[in-house]
């Protein structure tokens, strides 16, 4: 540990190198530092994942940063360190004080909502493994990868999660359209679909949304429907040709989305791969 003297603001830098972590994320946050474009990719990164910093290598830090390790470097210097590992030291010791703080039980602790909704959350994620039906979740995806265009239907606690689906199929190039009901306009949208159009409804109970009505529309219509929801006595499970069982387990009367989102990114980036696959099998046999 340096002297008072020694950590003294560097003129060069403009502020005091940082000793801790935490200090580093106090430099960040304060926008003391310049930063090109890279190192603020490498800046988000790391303050992301501190732990999986400590222990990885410069190598598959910055594959996971989506930098070359030499961006690393440039950025450990920002800060005043000679270099990467040198920097690396401060989220070592973070960890290693983390691991000290749950051998003593997190004496800080944290509010007691947050621990009971994070407790919940990974609860959830945790059983996915074990009650995720794998082959209807291979139905579900090639249904929507097999299909024109894919619509997402979700209303209330849902919404969220077909949003985010939205985005993600659209990042990937995979034309969707999301039924917002925006003007009261959500079975127009659905009227318009037919044989060929690829439809996934997701709803949870006590299925008091018009997802039920909306999706019985787009079976009306010819459109292939397949759903998430978070039981099998769902009304969504008959209409639909495959369907996935989520439970989210609640904590005082609430559930996360945190199993369902995760179910519903797995499904757009599988969807992605496999509707990418003929084409490169084309561009293979020109």
């Amino acid at each position: 540990m340096r002297t008072r003297e020694e950590r003294r603001a560097d003129p060069a830098l403009g502020y005091t190198r940082p000793e801790t972590y935490e200090e580093l994320l106090a430099v960040l946050t304060a926008g003391t530092a310049k930063l090109s474009r890279r190192s603020q990719e490498v800046a988000v990164h790391i303050s992301q994942h501190p732990d999986e910093v400590a222990l990885a290598s410069i190598s598959e830090v910055a594959a996971a940063a989506g930098v070359q390790p030499s961006a690393l470097v440039r950025f450990a210097q920002v800060f005043g360190f000679s270099g990467w590992s040198e920097l690396q030291d401060l989220f070592k010791a973070h960890l290693r004080g983390g691991f000290a703080g749950a051998r003593r039980g997190g004496e800080a602790g944290i509010p007691e909502r947050l621990g009971g909704l994070v407790g919940a959350a990974q609860a959830s994620l945790a059983k996915l493994p074990e009650t995720l039906d794998a082959q209807a979740f291979d139905r579900v995806a090639e249904a929507l990868a097999g299909s024109s265009s894919i619509t997402l239907i979700g209303s209330k606690r849902a919404f969220p999660v077909t949003a985010y689906l939205s985005f993600t199929l659209s990042q990937h190039g995979v034309r969707n359209a999301l039924v917002d009901n925006i003007g009261s306009g959500a079975f127009d949208q659905v009227g318009c679909l037919g044989p060929g159009d690829g439809v996934l409804a997701i709803s949870f109970s006590p299925y008091n949304s018009i997802t039920p009505e909306l999706a019985a529309l787009s079976r009306e219509r010819g459109a292939q429907l397949v759903a998430v929801t978070d039981s099998p006595l769902s009304p969504l499970v008959p209409l639909s040709e495959a369907s996935l069982v989520v439970v989210e387990k609640a904590e005082a009367g609430y559930r996360t989305l945190a199993a369902t989102v995760v179910v519903a990114l797995a499904l757009a980036v599988e969807v992605a791969a496999r509707r990418a696959r003929p084409i490169r099998g084309a561009q293979a046999r020109r």
